[in-house]
């Protein structure tokens, strides 16, 4: 009887692997920006994510959470975060309306300002796999990512300089570094 009742259940686990391997191998599973999530995908993404946060113990940000570090951060989100997570006033981009998952729209209701800015660090210096949200922590200086953090944590209650500040275009010295490769020579 036990015998039996192990076979079963070594059989199950084998027909659902089969069934999954079936499914993603021939085109059921909806991987389209347009299609919609499977089942469960969005509780089980960010349950893993709250954990792995939780898991780093990011330290408290070393950067006060004033109209300073705001400013500092504005140039750091116009280049690297508004193409995504839009601007106060302004309309959702293209790009942000052609992903999948959509990127929050940061300055636009809620957003991340109910997120300590510990958490907004990790996801900013980390990215999110599968979502189009980049890895910065090899573009950005520590500070920096700091500073938009703080900035975001704080989106609610940013003064109206700062508030100017995101919607002008950015200043020159924050545009990030081209890439490091050698551009290569074309012969005609």
């Amino acid at each position: 009887m036990l015998k039996g009742l192990l076979l079963g259940i070594v059989l199950a686990f084998v027909l659902i692997a089969c069934f999954v391997y079936f499914y993603f191998s021939t085109g059921y599973a909806p991987i389209a920006a347009t299609d919609p999530p499977i089942p469960l995908e969005m509780k089980l993404a960010h349950m893993a994510m709250d954990a792995r946060i939780e898991k780093a113990k990011i330290p408290p940000p070393p950067v006060a959470a004033d109209e300073k570090t705001f400013l500092s951060g504005t140039d750091v989100y116009k280049v690297n975060c508004a193409v995504c997570h839009g601007l106060p006033d302004q309309p959702k981009t293209f790009i942000a309306e052609g992903m999948s998952p959509r990127p929050p729209q940061l300055f636009h209701g809620t957003g991340v300002s109910d997120d300590p800015a510990t958490e907004t660090y990790w996801k900013v210096e980390n990215g999110i796999r599968l979502t189009g949200m980049p890895a910065f922590k090899d573009r950005l200086t520590e500070t920096q990512i700091w500073e938009v953090s703080v900035l975001l944590a704080n989106s609610d209650k940013i003064p109206a300089t700062v508030k100017a500040a995101l919607i002008t275009p950015p200043s020159p010295q924050i545009v990030p570094p081209a890439s490091s490769a050698t551009p290569t020579k074309i012969n005609p």
